[in-house]
C-alpha cells in the first residue's frame, strides 16, 4: 500500500501587500483563517502529514494561533526559511538581501521532512475541496508512486485569480493535447482589465492577456525526487541574481527548467474547485464572504473544528 501523501504549506511570507500575516487572519465564521480549510480538506482527501514552511520570527504566534489545531489530526512538523538556509557551499548573502528567496526555495527547505509523495501549496490561497481530492489520487495512484519525475500541477482560469485591488504574480500555463505541461511562464504583475487582464513586462511595455489562460496558483504534486532535481536550478538562480536583492526562485520558474530539459513530465489536474485567496488587504471582505456561501451550502461546518 502507498504511503498517504504529505502536505507542504508555504507559511513563511511577509505579506509585504497585505500589511501583516494574512496566514493567520480570521475568515472563518469562527476565526478560521484561509490554512484551516485547505488542511480540513486535506484530512477529508486522505493527506497523512503536513509540514509547515514558517520564518522563526512567527513560529510562537502560528504554533499558537493555528499549529494547535491540527496537531492532534495529522502529523504536524515545522521547517524555516531563513536567508542562509540550503544555500550552495561558498554562497555568500548579499547585505542587501532582506528575505527568504522565494516559494522554489521554500519548497527546498522541506527536504530533511518528507520522503513521501507530497502537494505543495500556499498557506493564503482558498484551493477548494475537489483541488485536493484530485491531487491526493494522483499522490496516491500506482503510476505516480512508480515515476520519481511524475508531477502534477491543479490549473486554474487567469480571470478567476485576480484581484481587483492591485497586481498580482501568476505562472502561465501551455499543455499538450495529453494536458501534460509544455510550459510556465511567470509573470509577476499582472493587473485586472476590462474583458482581460495585461502584464508589465520588464522594460515597461504591456503585454495584453484574455483572461482565459490557464495559470498556476501554487498547487503541485511532486515525489521527494523533486529536491535533488531543484537544488542545481536554485544555485543557478543565485548566480543569476547577484545585484539584484529582490530576486525570488518560484517553483512555477524550476518546474518550467525541468520541463524544458526533460527531466521532469507534469501532468495537469481538473477540478471543479474555485480559487480565491487574499493579496491585497481589500481582497479579505470578498473572502469572507465566499466562504460564507460554502458554509451555507454545506460544504463545510460552520465551525470547522469542532
Amino acid at each position: 500500500m502507498n504511503p498517504k501523501p504529505g502536505l507542504l504549506v508555504m507559511a513563511a511570507g511577509i505579506g509585504s501587500r497585505y500589511g501583516g500575516l494574512k496566514q493567520i487572519d480570521p475568515v472563518g465564521p469562527h476565526g478560521e483563517a484561509v490554512l484551516d480549510y485547505s488542511v480540513f480538506d486535506a484530512c477529508r482527501a486522505g493527506f497523512g502529514k503536513v509540514v509547515f514552511v514558517i520564518r522563526r520570527d512567527i513560529e510562537k504566534d502560528f504554533r499558537d494561533v493555528l499549529g494547535r489545531r491540527f496537531e492532534n489530526r495529522m502529523d504536524v512538523r515545522y521547517v524555516f526559511q531563513s536567508l542562509d538556509a540550503l544555500l550552495p557551499a561558498g554562497f555568500q548573502i548579499p547585505a542587501d538581501r532582506q528575505k527568504p528567496w522565494g516559494t522554489g526555495h521554500a519548497l527546498l527547505c522541506a527536504t530533511s521532512e518528507l520522503s513521501e509523495p507530497f502537494a505543495a501549496i500556499n498557506a493564503d490561497d482558498f484551493y477548494g475541496a475537489d483541488s485536493f481530492r484530485v491531487v491526493g489520487r494522483f499522490l496516491a495512484s500506482e503510476t505516480a508512486a512508480a515515476r520519481d519525475h511524475l508531477y502534477s500541477m491543479v490549473g486554474f482560469k487567469l480571470s478567476s485569480t485576480l484581484s481587483e485591488h492591485g497586481t498580482v504574480a501568476r505562472g502561465i500555463c501551455r499543455t499538450d493535447a495529453d494536458d501534460f505541461l509544455t510550459s510556465v511562464e511567470e509573470l509577476t504583475a499582472i493587473e485586472k482589465m476590462p474583458g482581460g487582464a495585461r502584464h508589465q513586462e520588464a522594460e515597461g511595455k504591456y503585454r495584453s492577456l484574455t483572461g482565459n489562460e490557464m495559470v498556476s496558483m501554487n498547487f503541485w504534486g511532486f515525489t521527494p525526487a523533486v529536491f535533488a532535481q531543484a537544488k542545481p536550478p536554485f544555485a543557478q538562480f543565485l548566480e543569476n541574481a547577484r545585484g539584484n536583492p529582490k530576486a525570488e526562485f518560484y517553483i512555477p520558474s524550476m518546474v518550467n527548467a525541468l520541463i524544458q530539459q526533460k527531466q521532469a513530465r507534469v501532468k495537469v489536474l481538473p477540478t471543479t474547485a474555485s480559487w480565491f485567496g487574499v493579496t491585497y488587504r481589500e481582497d479579505r471582505p470578498l473572502v469572507i464572504e465566499n466562504i460564507r456561501a460554502l458554509v451555507r451550502l454545506g460544504a463545510y461546518p460552520e465551525k470547522l473544528w469542532a
